[in-house]
């Protein structure tokens, strides 16, 4: 069956049970039909297979079915589905209630900051005219007091010019749009700051509330109201599971009480008793940071006292700051009033899905049927099964976790919301699960139950027990959420090969349509010419720099580094110089030629010596 044709038909079904029970005055939300049309087809019961293409009287005996149910509002199965889909719907945490509440508001003052932001005042009439829009801005973003009340708006504007006077319009005008944006959040948390400091002094703060004295006062009776609510779910729920302990002891009990759909009425309670307790842990954190804001909310504001004592004139360097810390506390109060709201909201709402368990169970029936029985509460049975262990040798294959022998055990991801991992598939029980037992970790995955023969039992073949989990919540769509148990439900059901060559089936491929655009620039161009891709250039530019032809490298040795290191010297040594001239040329100078005569002597006695001198002149030569 392929995947498109798949999401056809439901879509069909989807739509054709709606305009069935709206025909019957049953007005239902496409996610609650959506829900039941996977719970109808899961119940194996109803023997639908996803395998096969859904004929056109499998397509009607669907919706049927489907219309069926939610037209039953008699079934606490119904107000459970109903209070699944709606907790989810509308459900959301602190920091996302917050962001979506920021959200609104900032779309809320959109068009007057663009106003503000876009006006080109030139003449005075115009100048008063943004400076009128400044004002408006301040209150509203602020939320204190109401615009059409003129002495709040009087309070605003003297604390706005006494910051930013008239004449400052002519620099705020020369400025960006993004800067004047912030600008003009500054100024509202400054503004903000001042009209609280002077309603703590008795000057002023008209149209401003005590929330702190609100909280103080609403918290307490909020908590009080889920806490009865938890009170009343917890005494429903050790009721019907009195009640379907005894049918599982007794046989004729089981006959006169199978009529009664107490499964489906404890887990109706054990929902909402999941949902009270998130609505509780959000109501303590809100009184923790009431709590915490006090405390800031009063040393802020001695601070910024002591640091004004009635002078005339005071630096902004230091008042401004206590300004806007006193803005943000309040901002603080501000949203837990908006947090409390919607916890009350939520938890008077919720109440909506228990109403079938007073028309089945009126208080009468419940106590005639309860004749007889012991009726425990969780931590009753948790403190009956405290001394009781797992003994760990008793399993070669199997890990157990130890408080003594784990970190962080309490923090430890528990299946099945803390369940008890036997019973519900066995029994159909949600009993508490006892950690001091011993928990199984199997493939990853913590169990808990509620008594250690439960615990044998289960460890012994786990897969096959989780497996009976899962087809008590194909019978109890319910369970799904409440055992979150989605990851093993992500689709309708799975779809398989094909069983038989005749069916031709083949496996769905996941198809969706997407697309994606990107800017070209995102940001400016910004080209670096200096960048060098190519190491040998940035080498040659790095010797360039160095320069290394004028630096000597010098080393220095003192007595601590002695033969710690070893220490060298660089340098260049001097070049052979010489130098060519570019004609030869020589000088001769004439031989000598003396001739001496006369050393032999003679005739006389006397020797007479002739000295002859045959040498030519230079200039001859």
């Amino acid at each position: 069956m392929s995947g498109e044709l798949t999401e056809g038909i439901i879509k069909i079904i989807i739509c054709e049970v709606g305009q069935e029970c709206a025909t019957k005055g049953q007005a239902v939300s496409e996610t609650l039909v959506a829900f039941m049309v996977k719970a109808v087809v899961l119940d194996p019961r109803n023997e639908f297979n996803v395998d096969q293409i859904l004929t056109k009287k499998d397509v009607q005996n669907l919706i049927q079915l489907c219309v069926t149910r939610l037209l039953n509002t008699t079934n606490p199965s119904l107000s459970t589905i109903k209070m699944q889909v709606y907790f989810d719907m509308n459900y959301a945490d602190r920091a996302e209630l917050l962001r979506e509440q920021h959200r609104v508001l900032e779309g809320r003052l959109a068009p007057l900051v663009r106003d503000i932001t876009d006006s080109r005042p030139r003449v005075q009439d115009e100048m008063m005219k943004v400076y009128q829009m400044i004002v408006s801005y301040m209150l509203l973003s602020s939320g204190l007091g109401s615009p059409t009340d003129i002495e709040v708006v009087r309070e605003v504007t003297a604390a706005l010019q006494s910051i930013f006077p008239q004449t400052a319009l002519v620099a705020f005008i020369s400025l960006s749009k993004k800067d004047k944006e912030q600008q003009l959040k500054n100024l509202s948390m400054l503004v903000t700051g001042i009209r609280l400091f002077n309603k703590e002094c008795g000057k002023g703060g008209k149209g401003i509330d005590d929330l702190p004295a609100i909280l103080n006062e609403a918290i307490p009776s909020a908590t009080r109201t889920v806490e009865d609510s938890l009170n009343t779910c917890h005494v429903l729920a050790r009721c019907y599971t009195a009640l379907l302990e005894s049918m599982h002891e007794d046989q004729q009990r089981q006959r006169q009480l199978s009529s009664f759909k107490l499964k489906e009425a404890l887990f109706n309670v054990r929902q909402y008793e999941a949902f009270l307790c998130i609505l509780m842990s959000d109501a303590i954190t809100g009184a923790q940071e009431v709590e915490k804001m006090n405390v800031q909310f009063t040393t802020t504001m001695e601070q910024l006292k002591n640091t004004v004592q009635n002078k005339v004139s005071v630096d902004t360097k230091e008042v401004f700051p206590l300004f806007v810390a006193i803005y943000n506390v309040w901002t603080g109060f501000q949203n837990e009033i908006l947090l409390l709201s919607f916890l009350t909201n939520m938890t008077n709402s919720l109440q909506q899905f228990l109403e079938t368990q007073s028309q089945l169970f009126p208080e009468e029936v419940l106590t005639s049927l309860l004749e007889g029985v012991t009726v425990k509460t969780d931590e009753e049975r948790i403190r009956e099964t405290m001394g009781t262990r797992v003994n760990v040798s008793d399993f070669e294959d199997q890990e157990w976790l130890f408080p003594e022998t784990t970190a962080d055990f309490d923090q430890l991801l528990i299946q099945y919301r803390g369940f008890c991992a036997h019973a519900i598939g066995v029994k159909g029980l949600t009993l508490p699960g006892n950690p001091a037992i011993g928990i199984l970790k199997h493939k990853d995955r913590c169990y808990v139950f509620s008594s250690k023969e439960s615990a044998y039992i289960f460890a012994q073949d786990p897969d096959k027990f989780i497996q009976l989990n899962v087809e008590k919540a194909k019978e109890h769509a319910e369970l799904i959420h409440l055992l979150e148990l989605r990851h093993q439900f992500e689709y309708l059901a799975p779809y398989t090969q094909a069983r038989n060559a005749d069916k031709r089936l083949m496996k769905p491929t996941t198809k969706c349509d997407s697309s994606t655009q990107t800017d070209t620039h995102i940001l400016p161009p910004s080209i670096v010419r200096s960048y060098e891709w190519n190491e040998w250039e940035l080498r040659r530019k790095a010797i360039k720099l160095a320069n290394l032809r004028r630096k000597l490298t010098h080393a220095v040795q003192t007595d601590l580094s002695h033969l710690r290191r070893e220490n060298s010297t660089q340098v260049y040594l001097p070049k052979d110089v010489s130098s060519q001239t570019k004609h030869d040329n020589s000088s001769n100078v004439p031989r000598p030629q003396i001739f001496l005569a006369g050393l032999r002597g003679g005739s006389s006695a006397a020797t007479q010596m002739v000295k002859v001198d045959l040498t030519r002149p230079i200039d001859e030569t």
